[in-house]
């Protein structure tokens, strides 16, 4: 393995994990743009802009792009979150420069106005279906509640108000203030000739005029509050409950991982032994997420209406409890284990390295190798975990329910 950069005069990262062993490449272009930079009036564009991107561009129509990605054989996609929009694809090494060429030129796209409209529709029906589907938008908004107007809180895909009133140009708009070469970074791993693909990447993307495209980073407050929303057609209580937590540059934040392990995960945790293994949920998780500036846990729960309550009740005498008295050493030794093998399963393809690589590298601007990972995780001690729970307890949180019941009383 070799870790290579290079910055492009008009300010475009190039990053690259180089590895002559491997049969394959990825790469992606990682816009560090998502729902926190948006406005109340312009929410969900980022996402809107996701799709549109696929629509064409001045020298390619919405059917080119897919048949020159199928021609490839390349497995390619794009996603939005709070903070990135990340456009990505893995093809075999031969195809490395048409797959960054095509890649490129979608990243400057026509955004014509019959191909908004048209898009928009299908944007509105997917946020329908979101808030049709369990557990009914309920995280859309427990992050509302916890964050308030932190720009956390905002939905990645709008609302359908938000949507119907967003405007082609205020689109263009946000894509003239996002998308600058200085606020991407276009990351491979795999085989990568990385020469090549900074010559390339000159060639594709070196006439991209940069500005200037920060981000207001504030670390969120911690929030408590408690909601009952009925739905009436659900059959079950969902339940999302939001913490604060370490953010993406905070180096607790493995001791973080490996706490949301110890008490949440979907096997031999403490939420599975209590409550789904006896069959009093019919899921109940506990996660850790990290972004710029802060970072939370969510805890969540699903279960017969009728055990909501003694089920919220559980959840948090487990949290009680191990802030009281900590974790276990054989717990902390499972718990590495099971981070160890997602860590080193998931970047045994190229793809796989590919999101690691381009998370660091946007958070952090670091390169951290596979083995840099299990070192951390390995040296997480249980003063770590304490201390983590002591800066970022789990009792004070945000929860949501979301179902047939009107309240819950969880004493």
């Amino acid at each position: 393995m070799e870790f290579r950069e290079h910055i492009l005069p008009n300010g475009l990262e190039v990053v690259a994990e180089c590895n002559a062993e491997a049969r394959s490449t990825a790469l992606g272009f990682f816009v560090k743009t998502g729902a926190r930079d948006e406005t109340d009036e312009v929410a969900g564009v980022s996402h809107f802009l996701e799709h549109m991107v696929f629509k064409g561009t001045p020298t390619r129509s919405a059917d080119d792009v897919n048949r020159e990605f199928d021609e490839m054989g390349a497995h390619y996609n794009a996603f939005t979150n709070e903070e990135h929009t990340v456009f990505h694809a893995a093809v075999l090494p031969e195809y490395l420069r048409p797959a960054l060429g095509l890649l490129s030129d979608i990243l400057r796209p026509s955004l014509r106005d019959d191909d908004f409209e048209t898009e928009k529709k299908v944007i509105i029906e997917e946020i329908r279906m979101y808030a049709d589907q369990p557990p009914f938008g309920a995280d859309d908004h427990v992050r509302a509640a916890h964050f308030g107007r932190h720009p956390l809180g905002r939905s990645v895909l709008g609302t359908v108000q938000s949507i119907t009133d967003l405007k082609v140009e205020s689109m263009r708009d946000y894509f003239r203030r996002r998308y600058s070469p200085g606020n991407i970074a276009l990351v491979a791993a795999g085989q990568v000739d990385f020469e090549a693909l900074v010559a390339a990447a000159g060639e594709c993307c070196g006439r991209w005029e940069p500005f200037e495209a920060g981000r207001k980073v504030e670390r969120a407050a911690p929030h408590t509050g408690f909601e009952c929303l009925l739905k009436e057609s659900s059959t079950q209580e969902y339940v999302l409950q939001l913490a604060n937590g370490p953010g993406a540059t905070d180096d607790d934040r493995f001791a973080a991982k490996l706490l949301a392990t110890i008490l949440g995960d979907d096997s031999g945790s403490r939420l599975f032994w209590e409550l789904v293994d006896p069959g009093l949920a019919e899921s109940a998780n506990l996660g850790h997420g990290d972004y710029e500036g802060t970072g939370l846990y969510m805890t969540y729960l699903s279960c017969e209406p009728e055990q909501t309550a003694d089920n919220l009740r559980r959840v948090m005498e487990i949290y009680q409890g191990v802030e009281a008295d900590g974790a276990t050493a054989a717990e902390l030794e499972q718990a590495k284990n099971k981070i160890n093998s997602r860590v080193v399963l998931s970047s045994e393809r190229p793809r796989g390295r590919l999101f690691n690589l381009g998370s660091n590298w946007t958070y952090r601007r670091e390169y951290r190798s596979v083995k840099d990972d299990l070192d951390a995780v390995d040296a997480v001690t249980l003063d770590q975990l304490v201390a983590v729970l002591a800066k970022y307890p789990l009792t004070v949180s945000t929860t949501v329910a979301v179902g047939p019941l009107t309240e819950v009383d969880v004493g």
